[in-house]
């Protein structure tokens, strides 16, 4: 992988900010589409490269779930400061996004999940889950080789970065934060949209629906089926399609920030 093309990036400035996080073994190449367009919105956008991304496959060796949310956790932090910060997040960045908005409530203004990595598609892999649960899987194949990536649009999909590999002990790590995700849904008290893509060869649109249905102390949720392109819908063809979604959504929560911030109630 070209760890120019993988690298982390910062676009905008604004009273307001946005953290984007990318998925597994993905990196802010799968976002930054979604990103432009929110800094072009007048937002400051953030998309660290999680640990052990991005690079080689050795690098995600030595690390786990626990660094991964340590590292977005950061990002939220440093965001500290900003008139309204929101968090969106792709398959395994959007579990990590909603656990910063179950951990941190008062430091997240709104929530974007993207192809939420809630349930994987198709037999093989709910078979893999359950077997990433004991060291067996890891025993007789200790590495997962890939040779692509789950995007329909060819032009986007011959510029993808493609982690070739990797450990097969990290989806454990995977499991173990769609498990936090799951129990944690329900301490989530922002607006939340949800993406999901019907064609999706990774991960169920159906568990994406499901996990809105948890969000039970949201003040709102909106479910936005997006009938084209595959997983990485950021850089597929309904890419402008979400991203002027999650523009206006974004922009209805900073204007309700600016009045309350005007409101004679605020000041008092």
């Amino acid at each position: 992988m070209d760890p120019r093309k993988t690298a982390p990036f910062e676009l905008g400035r604004g009273e307001d900010a946005c953290l984007l996080l990318h998925g597994f073994t993905g990196s802010p190449w799968d976002v930054r589409p979604l990103g432009e367009a929110l800094a072009a919105r007048g937002l400051r956008v953030v998309a660290p490269r999680l640990p052990g991304h991005g690079t080689t496959p050795r690098a995600l060796l030595d690390v786990t779930w626990r660094d991964w949310l340590a590292a977005a956790e950061h990002a939220l932090h440093a965001l500290r400061g900003h008139r309204s910060v929101f968090v969106a997040g792709l398959s395994m960045g959007a579990l990590l996004a909603l656990e910063l908005a179950a951990r941190h409530p008062a430091e997240l203004r709104a929530l974007t999940l993207v192809a939420p990595a809630v349930r994987f598609r198709g037999p093989r892999m709910f078979l893999v889950r359950q077997l990433a649960r004991t060291p067996v899987l890891e025993w007789t194949h200790p590495w997962v080789e890939k040779t692509g990536t789950d995007i329909s649009d060819p032009e986007a999909l011959a510029q993808a970065p493609v982690l070739p590999a990797f450990p097969v002990a990290r989806l454990r790590d995977l499991c173990a934060l769609q498990t936090l995700a799951i129990r944690d849904a329900a301490r989530v008290r922002c607006p939340t949209l949800v993406a999901v893509a019907e064609q999706d060869h990774v991960v169920d649109p159906e568990g994406g629906r499901w996990l809105a249905r948890r969000l039970t102390a949201a003040p709102s949720v909106r479910v936005l089926s997006l009938r084209q392109g595959f997983h990485v819908i950021p850089r597929d063809t309904a890419g402008p399609l979400l991203a002027a979604e999650v523009g206006d959504f974004l922009a209805q929560q900073r204007s309700a920030s600016r009045w309350e911030s005007a409101s004679p109630a605020a000041g008092a």
